[in-house]
């Protein structure tokens, strides 16, 4: 190592000052100035010196400055572990989670096991990069992450979504922020109650409501007398969850109005209340006029997680319907008897491929791993819905043949079938982690804002079991 004098370290000092403000150019490239030299042609930057410097740099909160440093480094030069996870948290801080992943494949070529301390900051960096993505799918799957994970320090973020042009987006930030917990004192969410769409008035009202601010009860009452929609009905579940009992009753009437979206309404809050006097409501529903409030009152008895579902469920297996029957194999599935076994492995042969896959997902929720076979047949399906069907049956389960089919569906040709693979192997085991960090490089932004979103449900589940997602 050179032994350098103070007035050698100067003149460094003041070498990396012009090249960091602009001053060391050479054909277009910044000559940064871990080459520079004094006077004497004596090295005049060491790599322990470069690295106190990026340190200094990352402390202060100049992170370009680091990247400066970084992109600077010559090509034979032999970076220290910590110099890289200061470039890397820099590029993350930066939004350049590309260059950020690069470094982290290049650091992981010789460790044994991945690094949850980088690649926590790197897959919310991932998630959040993408909030003002100019394509609106990208921005709604980035929010839709964002609200299944629900953490609290991106709040800025999410309040940010509430002025986003898509609909979609300003509701799935209005859910976010609920999941986060940030509900009772966010004003944006508030304001998003006057919001001109009413799917994101409506996504307000379940995030206020939830946690109980009563002080817009009044307000809730005059939404619920006034609208004509189903927002009168959310109104009204929104209440109720604040003690106002009474509104039950309107919410139950809604279930039968000649109106199909207030009666699907109706029955999802009735499944989501869970009131023992609903059921019989909801029983009825499965032989409505319309499919679509058939297929929404079969889901809603799988939210309600009654055994006494069990009867309504098997009259809607039976329905014309493959969108009926395929919801009430999922319902069957999600109430956890035993005893629904046989229906569900009937369904397996369903005509629909659809409805096969649903049967599947409840076989597996079940503990039936006979499904899994069934699954593979499903993932070779030529239809690309089918196999994105098939990764979410195998979320239900963690085992090693479905970790096998979903690293397939990973490398599928068509992006739905990896997004849903991404998403399915946030609920697998832990050995799912190096098939997420591959899948943060794939071309399909949705489908690597998935896999980052996976990859925090796997961190934060293990470092915190109670922490909600």
């Amino acid at each position: 190592m050179v032994t350098r004098s103070n007035a050698h370290d100067r003149h460094s000092v003041r070498g990396l000052v012009l090249c960091l403000t602009g001053a060391c150019f050479l054909s277009g490239a910044v000559i940064l100035c871990l080459g520079l030299t004094d006077p004497t042609g004596a090295t005049t930057r060491t790599p322990s010196s470069v690295e106190s410097q990026a340190a200094e740099f990352f402390k202060a909160g100049d992170y370009a400055a680091v990247v400066v440093l970084f992109q600077g480094l010559p090509l034979e030069a032999t970076p220290s572990k910590q110099f890289l996870r200061l470039s890397l948290l820099s590029y993350v801080r930066l939004g350049r989670t590309d260059e950020a992943l690069a470094i982290y494949t290049k650091m992981n070529q010789s460790w044994p096991t991945h690094d949850a301390t980088l690649l926590r900051p790197l897959a919310l960096g991932v998630i959040t990069s993408r909030v003002r993505d100019h394509k609106e799918h990208v921005r709604i799957a980035a929010y839709t992450v964002l609200a299944e994970l629900g953490l609290p320090e991106t709040a800025a973020i999410l309040e940010d979504g509430l002025l986003d042009s898509s609909v979609l987006v300003r509701a799935r930030a209005a859910e976010a922020i609920g999941k986060a917990g940030l509900a009772a004192k966010s004003g944006a969410l508030r304001r998003a109650l006057g919001d001109e769409m009413p799917t994101v008035r409506i996504a307000a009202m379940n995030a206020l409501g939830e946690v109980k601010v009563t002080d817009l009860k009044q307000r809730f009452i005059e939404i619920g007398r006034k609208e004509e929609g189903p927002e009168a009905i959310f109104a009204y579940a929104a209440l109720y969850r604040m003690g106002q009992s009474d509104v039950l009753v309107d919410i139950t009437n809604a279930a039968t109005l000649p109106d199909a979206e207030m009666r699907m309404a109706a029955l999802g809050v009735l499944g989501r209340l869970k009131r023992p006097a609903s059921l019989a409501v909801l029983a009825q529903a499965v032989y409505d006029p319309n499919p679509s409030v058939r297929a929404f009152a079969a889901g809603a008895l799988g939210e309600f997680g009654s055994p006494g579902g069990v009867a309504p469920l098997t009259h809607a297996v039976g329905d014309e319907m493959a969108i009926v029957r395929a919801a009430a194999a999922g319902s069957l599935g999600r109430l956890g008897l035993k005893d629904n076994r046989p229906l569900l492995q009937a369904l397996t042969r369903d005509p629909s491929f659809q409805v096969r896959a649903s049967a599947a997902e409840g076989l597996l929720r079940l503990g039936d791993t006979s499904a899994i076979v069934l699954a593979a047949d499903l993932a070779r399906h030529p239809d690309p819905s089918i196999r994105g069907a098939t990764a979410q049956a195998l979320s239900a389960t963690s085992k090693k043949q479905a970790l096998s089919i979903l690293q397939t569906l990973l490398q599928d040709t068509q992006p739905l079938p990896r997004l849903m693979a991404a998403k399915a192997l946030g609920k697998n085991s832990r050995a799912a982690v190096p098939l997420l960090v591959k899948g943060l490089q794939d071309s399909d932004e949705a489908v690597r804002v998935a896999a980052a979103g996976s990859l925090l449900q796997h961190f934060y589940r293990t470092s915190s079991p109670q922490r909600r997602h």
